[in-house]
């Protein structure tokens, strides 16, 4: 089963809104992070007796060192250079907050006569906006400091927010890859930020916005939306109470999806007219709740999203770069790629169970509107102004290093076909590589990063693999 990770991925699924609500207002009446260095005062606090903690902290610890050291940047005194200079962990959970210990980079990879002992084992006590009493009221928190600290530095962050698009179209575009064409209702007058700020039929104004200029947006679809729509319209046809779901094999999208929620990213977004036309593109890899959501949508009905999250792709503004994908992330590289705000093209890697889908990156034109470093024309709301013609540059074409596994893309040993493959064509075409995005199933991600860092001798900042996805 495919399911992307955003934020945090254990036990706790879904939350109560209204106490989320709640603890936001609480916080928002905050008027200082409560932050300190906590140094041999861990006994202020009051420890979680829960055995699942040391591995919700091993999973932050791993997957979300940008989010630790973003709550160092906004909520301590450490200044940015110092910030550059240290890795971070979390230490404890308590129930009134995160015990975050700093340590320094390895000497490899810090800038000359940049050691600084003082920065080492330093630990910080960054607290929630309410105490938590169980390890199930983590994620609430969690989020809210995340949104807090991103609010203060001036990042996009999650959004707890509904969304309804129409489905006007669905087809293939590869041999496993569909994509839904959707659209908003209706558009306001006023596009705001180079997103589309949208209305409803009624003219009331939404609180959120469609992002236009953006790689790797995602978001949250509720398919039992779709479920229970599917179901009343059977009930109105041939009476079947609403709750009946037939579960033989010929009834699919009659059946209630086991997984109630997924992840998609938006592949692309543009203004039309009076509406916003966006692409969602959905790997489908046998009989799961999201491929068979998918498959059944017809035109003209509606689907829901219910949170948002934004991808961090900005570390690759400079230097050479590799993106490393699959099929779950070939759309987040797709529209990276015609955004492509960089003077050096990428390295592609390309993961594909089948053949038949390494085609999806062949009609994509690398973005070539950089007049010079500093200077581009991503500020535009024409979608074809933003797709721009590659053949103003020469060098401007992105290299696509291909993969084919012929088996789930998923574990430990495809980590390290990866980076053998890599490490085969830097032989062949020698490059200095200063900067990875990849996202890849949660075994592979969490195998390849060390072997990355590694070969590439790179920081852990500058080798960003993200978890799409676990196999189940």
């Amino acid at each position: 089963m495919i399911t992307k990770t955003i934020i945090i991925n254990y036990k706790l699924i879904h939350f109560n809104f209204n106490a989320l609500l709640i603890a936001s207002i609480y916080m928002t009446n905050l008027l200082l992070a409560s932050t300190e260095n906590i140094d041999n005062q861990n006994n202020q606090h009051t420890p979680l007796n829960d055995p699942e903690i040391a591995g919700v902290v091993a999973h932050i610890n791993e997957e979300h060192l940008d989010e630790l050291l973003g709550f160092l940047s906004a909520f301590t005194s450490l200044s940015t250079t110092e910030l550059d200079l240290v890795d971070a962990q979390i230490t404890d959970i308590y129930a009134e907050g995160i015990a975050i210990q700093t340590c320094l980079k390895s000497s490899e990879i810090q800038p000359a006569g940049a050691h600084n002992t003082s920065l080492h084992n330093q630990t910080f006590f960054i607290a929630f906006a309410a105490p938590i009493f169980q390890l199930d009221d983590l994620q609430a928190q969690y989020i809210l400091l995340k949104q807090r600290a991103d609010k203060k530095l001036g990042k996009k962050t999650i959004k707890l927010t509904k969304q309804v698009f129409e489905v006007q179209n669905s087809y293939r575009i590869s041999k496993n890859m569909l994509r839904l064409e959707l659209s908003m209702l209706s558009l306001s007058d006023t596009p705001l930020n180079n997103a589309a700020q949208l209305s409803n039929a009624k003219g009331a104004k939404n609180s959120t916005s469609v992002p236009t200029n953006e790689a790797g947006y995602a978001y949250l679809f509720d398919l039992e939306h779709n479920a229970m729509t599917n179901a009343l319209m059977t009930d109105s046809t041939d009476g079947n109470k609403a709750g009946d779901y037939k579960t033989n094999g010929s009834d699919k999208e009659n059946v209630r999806p086991a997984r109630l929620h997924c992840y998609y990213t938006l592949r692309k977004a543009w203004q039309a007219d009076d509406e916003i036309r966006a692409w969602v593109d959905v790997f489908l890899h046998g009989d799961t709740p999201g491929g068979n959501w998918a498959t059944a949508l017809q035109a003209g009905e509606t689907v829901v999203t219910k949170r948002e999250f934004p991808e961090k792709v900005e570390h690759l503004r400079d230097g050479q770069a590799v993106l490393i994908v699959d099929e779950t992330s070939m759309p987040t590289a797709a529209r990276l790629l015609e955004l492509w705000n960089n003077p050096t093209p990428p390295l592609v890697i390309c993961v594909t169970q089948d053949a038949g889908d390494q085609s999806y990156l062949d009609t994509v034109k690398m973005r070539s509107c950089i007049d010079n470093i500093g200077n581009d024309n991503s500020n535009t709301d024409s979608d074809t102004n933003n797709d721009c013609d590659t053949e103003s540059r020469k060098d401007d074409r992105f290299t696509v290093l291909p993969i084919v596994t012929n088996q789930p893309n998923s574990g430990a040993e495809l980590a390290t076909l990866i980076d053998r493959e890599l490490g085969d064509y830097l032989t062949d075409n020698p490059l200095q590589i200063d900067k990875v995005w990849g996202a890849l199933e949660a075994n592979t991600a969490k195998a390849l990063r060390p072997l990355l860092k590694d070969r590439l001798e790179l920081s852990r900042t500058d080798v960003v693999v993200k978890v799409y996805w676990r196999h189940d």
